[in-house]
């Protein structure tokens, strides 16, 4: 399964996306779908099996902008 890391900012976005691969997470930028009705159009795409890691990188970064994290074709988790 795919999850979404939804932010309402873009530079954040961005830089979630670059400190998650820094730990060794497969992650990639996409356009936010309209489901999460937030959003500054990027959001941070990787494999749910790296979620838990993926949160360990979120909360060492003070991301004021950060929606949730979001199934792809599901609602917030």
């Amino acid at each position: 399964m795919t999850i979404l890391a939804v932010f309402r900012s873009r530079a954040q976005s961005l830089d979630y996306l670059s400190a998650l691969k820094a730990a060794g997470v497969s992650a990639q930028a996409v356009s936010t779908p309209k489901e999460a009705g937030v959003g500054c159009g990027v959001s941070v795409k990787f494999d749910e099996r790296a979620l838990f890691r993926a949160k360990a990188v979120l909360a060492k970064r003070p991301y004021s902008s950060f929606s949730g994290f979001l199934r792809q074709g599901g609602g917030f988790l």
